[in-house]
């Protein structure tokens, strides 16, 4: 049997890349978070996706339960397997795995920087920070069978294989699943600052009428989700007004405002203009607009 290791840190993308990787080298076998998959299917292992606690996943995707390695290593002697992908965060993990499955020492490690752009892997740390997204190399339907409750999406990848001998390309369509364990939320929950749409639409208000009184609000659009505060303001603003460095600098002002006395960060702030005023006019006198 011949080992092969993808080996890259939490949430940069090795599962994801797992299956195109396989693919490439011609590996029909993955180990990975504690389950042994071949093709499409899942064959034996328990998912450290569907722990509920962060400790008990490290243990599960190390096979240190009993009876889930037994039944790992009995369907690898019975499969009589002569390559397999090791997937993991260090070369001690993947080494350890080899070791505790009874397989032969790691004959290459692959480092996810080779396969993967510095963009991609940071693509896909914030999917995992941010979002609490995880993927299991498999179709949805594989996933939920099991891991049902845990199942969030599925994603598929069109893969451009090499030419055949008759001139044609080998096409695949790989589908992953996309998971969101519970111990993701564990992880993640350091304490947090929510605020309502109404309470942070009227803390903008606040921001542009203390950053310019000339700027008139005429809609906000706010969207609350996973991952934080989208928001769209629509705006009118005065005739002979500076459009560009002006509004930057007011957008700026309101994200850093409400940073600095909340701790929340606005994912994007859109500034659209849809309507254009006639500046009022100056009245004379100790009242005069500066």
């Amino acid at each position: 049997m011949t080992v092969y290791a993808l080996v890259g840190k939490s949430g940069t993308g090795k599962s994801f890349r797992a299956k195109l990787l396989a693919e490439k080298i011609g590996i029909p076998y993955i180990i990975d978070d504690g389950l042994l998959i071949y093709g499409d299917t899942i064959l034996a292992g328990r998912s450290a996706k569907q722990e509920k606690h962060y400790l008990s996943a490290i243990k599960t995707a190390l096979f240190n339960d009993t009876v889930q390695r037994k039944n790992v290593i009995k369907v690898i002697e019975d499969r009589k397997i002569k390559k397999v992908l090791i997937l993991g965060t260090s070369d001690k993990m993947v080494e350890r795995i080899a070791e505790r499955l009874d397989l032969p020492p790691i004959s290459e490690i692959i480092r996810i920087e080779e396969i993967a752009s510095k963009k991609d892997i940071e693509d896909a740390i914030r999917s995992r920070s941010e979002e609490g997204k995880h993927v299991i190399p498999v179709p949805a339907i594989e996933v939920k069978r099991d891991y049902a409750r845990i199942l969030s999406d599925s994603i598929r990848i069109f893969f451009r294989g090499e030419k055949r001998q008759n001139g044609e390309k080998k096409s695949r369509f790989f589908e992953k699943s996309i998971v969101q364990p519970d111990f993701q939320d564990q992880r993640n929950q350091k304490g947090k600052v929510t605020i309502s749409e109404a309470a942070l639409t009227q803390m903008i208000f606040h921001c542009i009428d203390e950053y310019d009184d000339d700027v008139q609000v005429n809609k906000v659009k706010v969207v609350i989700g996973r991952s934080g505060y989208d928001i769209e303001l629509f705006i009118s603003v005065p005739f002979g007004k500076t459009l560009n460095s002006d509004l930057e600098e007011l957008r700026k002002y309101i994200q850093d405002t409400i940073q600095r006395y909340t701790g929340i960060i606005l994912k994007t702030l859109e500034i659209s203009i849809n309507e254009i005023s006639s500046r009022p006019q100056e009245i004379s006198g100790t009242g005069d607009k500066k």
